[in-house]
């Protein structure tokens, strides 16, 4: 069902159709629809009947993602930029997803324990990568969403942890370069690390992403999985097997899975 008439998009903004029949509105100096996001979407284990919080949420895509997936039942997509926030509503109602989606403006460091409602059975989170100095982005938009501008990795995990019911599973993509921030700022909030899967672009180059699955309250012990080529190696962009089937289903098939 065509959506695009019942929406003024503004000039600052595209439509583009995207995975799993969904359609994005973005904004043109914001940050657009990425592998990571994808990635991690697929990366979540299906739990039809979970609550969900996505942290710095932005257009709303991997929430959307989610629910197109039936994933989980129902996502909170807390985000601090007001503009990003009206969009996840916008993104909703285009996709059908008003009932099941629920935009929250806030600032993640604000949220105590029950500032969204009941713990949460899953939290997924795309942060932003780079330190307040690092890198080069062309707006303001793009600043806040790249740079830890308004919270570091670590405000990220103690707002999951600080959301998640005990035994609840909090997800999250990030660089390889700077993993130890990551692993540091899970333990701290108690969140242990129990799976985690390398993503390379081709097989003789270094990893770009890494994948991680934490767990609140558990035990320590990580599984960590093979390797995720994307590229296949030569010449051209083609992917990989392994990625064409998560393209495909959604999901991290075996040998992705805890065995």
């Amino acid at each position: 069902m065509e959506h695009y008439d019942k929406f003024d998009l503004l000039p600052d903004e595209t439509i583009t159709d995207i995975n799993s029949g969904l359609k994005l509105i973005q904004k043109r100096d914001g940050l657009t629809f990425g592998s990571d996001a994808y990635l991690l979407s697929a990366y979540v284990r299906k739990s039809p009947r979970a609550r969900c919080a996505d942290l710095g949420s932005g257009t709303g895509i991997i929430s959307l993602l989610l629910l197109a997936k039936n994933k989980v039942a129902q996502v909170d997509a807390v985000e601090l930029q007001p503009d990003f926030a009206e969009l996840i509503t916008r993104n909703a109602e285009l996709n059908g997803f008003s009932e099941r989606l629920r935009a929250r403006c806030t600032d993640l460091r604000e949220l105590d324990g029950t500032s969204l409602g009941a713990p949460f059975d899953i939290i997924v989170s795309n942060p932003p990568y780079m330190k307040p100095t690092g890198g080069r982005s062309f707006s303001e938009r793009r600043q806040i969403a790249r740079h830890e501008l308004f919270g570091g990795i670590g405000d990220f995990c103690h707002a999951a942890s600080r959301q998640l019911k005990h035994g609840g599973i909090f997800y999250t993509v990030w660089r390889p370069d700077r993993l130890t921030c990551l692993v540091s700022a899970l333990c701290e909030s108690g969140l242990e690390p129990k799976r985690m899967t390398f993503v390379h672009s081709r097989l003789e180059l270094a990893p770009c992403l890494v994948l991680c699955e934490s767990k609140k309250g558990a035990s320590a012990g990580m599984y960590v999985t093979p390797p995720l080529i994307m590229y296949e190696s030569g010449a051209g962009a083609k992917y990989t097997a392994a990625l064409n089937k998560i393209y495909e289903t959604g999901e991290f098939d075996e040998p992705y899975q805890r065995p």
